[in-house]
C-alpha cells in the first residue's frame, strides 16, 4: 500500500514538472490547466460530450492542450470532493421552483435530468471559480520555474566557457 502510494505521488510530480515543461509561455501553460479543470467539472452530468469542449477553448483562449489535459486529470482526482458543492451551487443560483417535467416520461427519470441539470450548471460555475483560482499560482510558479531554468543554463554556459581554452 505504501509503495502504491509512493508512485502515486512520483506520478504527480512528474506531471507536475511535465506541466512546467510544456511548451508556451506561462499564460498558456496556466490557461490550458484552468480549461482542463473548468470542463472535467461538469464532464460527469454529460456523459463525457464536454471533453470535446476543450478543443475550441484552448483555440480561442489561448491555452496550451497538455496542461489543459493534466487539468482534465486533476479535476478528475478532486472532483469527488467537488460533487456537493456543486449541487449546493446550483441550489443556489436555480430558483427554488425550478422543475424539468416531460409529460411522456416517469417522474424518476424528470427527476433524474433535474439533478443532471443541476451538476452541470453547479460544476460550470464552481469550474470557472477554480480555474479563476487554480490559473493564478500555477502562471506565477511556471514564470519563476523558466526563470530559474534560463539563470541555470545562462550561468552553465559560462562555465563551459570559461572552461574552453582560448584560440590564439
Amino acid at each position: 500500500m505504501q509503495q502504491r502510494l509512493r508512485k502515486f505521488v512520483r506520478y504527480l510530480k512528474l506531471q507536475y514538472v511535465k506541466l512546467l515543461r510544456a511548451k508556451g509561455g506561462a499564460y498558456s501553460i496556466a490557461m490550458g490547466f484552468a480549461i482542463g479543470l473548468f470542463v472535467e467539472m461538469f464532464n460527469l452530468p454529460t456523459y463525457g460530450t464536454s471533453f470535446v469542449l476543450i478543443f475550441p477553448l484552448i483555440y480561442l483562449l489561448r491555452g496550451n492542450l497538455p496542461s489543459a489535459l493534466v487539468g482534465f486529470v486533476f479535476g478528475k482526482l478532486i472532483y469527488p470532493l467537488m460533487f456537493m458543492l456543486n449541487k449546493m451551487m446550483a441550489d443556489l443560483v436555480l430558483p427554488a421552483h425550478f422543475s424539468i417535467r416531460f409529460s411522456f416520461l416517469p417522474e424518476k427519470i424528470n427527476h433524474f435530468l433535474l439533478f443532471n441539470l443541476k451538476m452541470i450548471v453547479g460544476g460550470m460555475i464552481d469550474g470557472l471559480l477554480l480555474g479563476i483560482l487554480f490559473f493564478f499560482p500555477i502562471w506565477y510558479s511556471v514564470q519563476v520555474f523558466k526563470r530559474k531554468r534560463k539563470e541555470k543554463r545562462r550561468a552553465r554556459k559560462i562555465v563551459i566557457e570559461a572552461s574552453k581554452p582560448a584560440i590564439e
